[in-house]
């Protein structure tokens, strides 16, 4: 067993559980991204493997010492380290907005590939084929203008009210699937339409491969506004 000490910058939802991923806080600098994943087949890290001692589950921005057994990158997705998930997890504090900034990452060029979107989305999936070139599957991000629209999508496998981010960055645009729970919970509570949310960072990331693609997801908004109920 090994510890890892992240700022925490997405705590996405996924079938059955969440993906958590951060950065290494080392003192006032950021390392690499690492991702815990469990060693189930689907990697998805369940609420229980996930908590505090005290029950609480890791929000945005806090800084969480994670026991880790093993290193396991996988295809694009090199930042998985297997959890040890007898051990809680840790909570240390709480980063400042300010020091975030940190963290932010400039993408001088596409995120990945662009030029291939499903029937809803705008450059925001990935042939399977084209997955190994890449070596990493996260990045914080500071878009030019983000706009969460809030609207019903159908597509192959049915229909369902969904949150996108659509935003500019390095003078490409994209539209991609939320998956941040909390801002979910925020915006399907308002009517369907377009919000701009100013200021915001945007953790995206490369998901593992689904039906031939691997998709661009928003995978958290922050913001150093106070959360919304």
């Amino acid at each position: 067993m090994y510890i890892e000490t992240i700022v925490c910058l997405a705590n996405s939802r996924r079938p059955s559980g969440r993906c958590v991923a951060g950065r290494q806080v080392l003192g006032p600098k950021f390392g690499s991204w690492i991702r815990p994943v469990s060693d189930r087949p689907t990697q998805e890290v369940r609420i229980r493997e996930m908590r505090y001692e005290d029950g609480t589950v890791p929000q945005i921005l806090d800084i969480v010492v994670v026991p880790l057994a093993r290193a396991e990158p996988h295809q694009h997705q090199q930042e998985n380290h297997v959890i040890d998930p007898t051990y809680y997890w840790t909570k240390t504090g709480t980063m400042e907005w300010t020091n975030v900034q940190g963290a932010i990452e400039h993408a001088n060029g596409p995120l990945w590939v662009n030029g291939h979107s499903s029937s809803n989305g705008l450059n925001d999936r990935v042939p399977e084929d084209q997955c190994d070139q890449f070596k990493r599957s996260l990045y914080l991000v500071a878009p030019a203008q983000l706009t969460l629209v809030v609207g019903t999508e159908t597509n192959p496998f049915g229909t369902r009210r969904r949150v996108r981010a659509d935003f500019d960055l390095s003078g490409h645009s994209y539209s991609l699937s939320m998956t941040d729970p909390v801002v979910e919970q925020v915006y399907f509570h308002r009517g369907d339409g377009n919000y701009s949310v100013a200021n915001a960072l945007l953790c995206v990331s490369l998901g593992e491969a689904f039906h031939g693609h691997a998709y661009k997801l928003a995978a958290a908004v922050i913001t150093n506004a106070e959360p919304e109920q």
